[in-house]
């Protein structure tokens, strides 16, 4: 095999994107086979910018049982994920899944395990994960550059969006068709790499506030507090209603603090570490010297491009994935857990009963609101 051959399932605000990008020959290593959406509209567009060889589907199940594909790409509502990836992965197919990796980790656990048995390549569409910003946090937490953890905050208010981006689709923004909010769509990235970077806490005690901003049934204010093992804090904070918004990620070591904030990471370096300076220290008053870094990074960010030809990469000669498919449960684990503390109005503790949130979360599904109108798609260029 040369190429691989991918069938996108989902033709809607991210599907699009994708298909644009392998028509514009930014993944050498991806021929495009297939392409499935439920909308008319969208199978017209399909059908008015895709060359006569790629097939164009109704159904993704459709899709998968054709025999055209090696691997599909799925960009569809969040409930699906797991449905349709236990689908294709029963075919022999391999899978790259958009974010979030399902709406209920009890579910995205069986999807997980239908990957082990098939043997075939999962991935998940962290295209964040190739941020060169984000991948030097982690290569200087892992390497201990920060010493041992004590805070960790982050404040990711710049999501603004509309009532009109809400009222896109009928699925959108409700607890049946979407099964959360902010949370849920805009920031599996920042979870996954909270957690990718940091590990994941040991109690979450959140505040979810639905509908504050918008006409939404939904989460669209969150504020979280986190418990790590090693007794480190964090706070996380986010909203799709703050104009201007600010995202400013900062975690803070014994050896020192990094920020990452304006497109730049900034380290201030200690001279001594914090615990051995505190208990040394001659002044009561006395601060540790301390060195402010202008972080340097590759520069590089491929995004969405570069996890797809990293799929591909893997699935041809074995090249590294920027994020096994696997590892989406741990981000989502960390979005269950702040939804079940502000339902249940206390700490929860991770892990969690995985029972007891998809009751909560079906209560919630069962009163879910029918919402009718057009559907729209939106260019996401430039919004992630």
């Amino acid at each position: 095999m040369e190429k691989v051959r991918l069938g996108i399932i989902g033709a809607g605000n991210m599907g699009s994107g994708h298909v644009q990008n392998i028509l514009a020959g930014k993944t050498p290593e991806v021929e495009l086979a297939a392409v499935a959406d439920r909308r008319a509209d969208r199978r017209e567009w399909l059908s008015s910018v895709l060359p006569e060889s790629v097939a164009v589907y109704e159904e993704g199940s459709a899709l998968i049982d054709s025999a055209s594909c090696d691997a599909v790409l799925i960009a569809v509502p969040h409930y699906q994920h797991p449905v349709l990836a236990e689908e294709a992965f029963a075919k022999g197919l391999h899978v790259l899944c958009e974010k979030p990796a399902g709406v209920y980790t009890k579910q995205v656990r069986e999807m997980n395990a239908a990957a082990d048995r098939s043997g075939k390549v999962f991935a998940m569409m962290f295209n964040q994960r190739t941020n060169c910003l984000y991948r030097k946090m982690h290569e200087m937490v892992e390497n201990g550059e920060l010493g041992e953890l004590k805070r960790v905050n982050w404040i990711i208010t710049d999501w603004y969006r509309t009532q009109i981006y809400y009222d896109s689709g009928d699925w959108r923004a409700t607890w049946n068709g979407e099964g959360g909010g902010v949370l849920l769509n805009q920031c599996p990235h920042q979870l996954d790499l909270l957690q990718w970077i940091c590990g994941l806490p040991k109690t979450v005690q959140a505040f979810c506030h639905e509908g504050k901003w918008h006409d939404i049934e939904v989460e669209d204010d969150v504020t979280a507090y986190l418990e790590f093992e090693n007794g480190a804090t964090g706070v996380f904070v986010t909203t799709t209603g703050d104009a201007p918004g600010t995202n400013r990620f900062e975690i803070t070591g014994t050896l020192g603090k990094l920020v990452c904030e304006e497109d730049k990471l900034t380290f201030w370096k200690l001279g001594m570490e914090e615990r051995e300076f505190c208990r040394t220290a001659k002044n009561g008053f006395e601060k540790p010297s301390c060195e402010k870094i202008e972080v340097e990074t590759d520069g590089e960010n491929p995004q969405h491009v570069g996890v797809l030809n990293a799929f591909a990469g893997n699935i041809l000669h074995g090249a590294p994935l920027v994020a096994d498919g696997r590892e989406g449960i741990r981000g989502l684990t960390l979005s269950n857990a702040m939804h079940l503390s502000s339902w249940l109005k206390q700490p929860v503790e991770i892990p969690f009963d995985e029972e007891l949130y998809l009751e909560e979360l079906n209560r919630r599904r069962a009163n879910s609101r029918q919402k009718t109108g057009p559907s729209i798609t939106f260019s996401t260029e430039g919004t992630y």
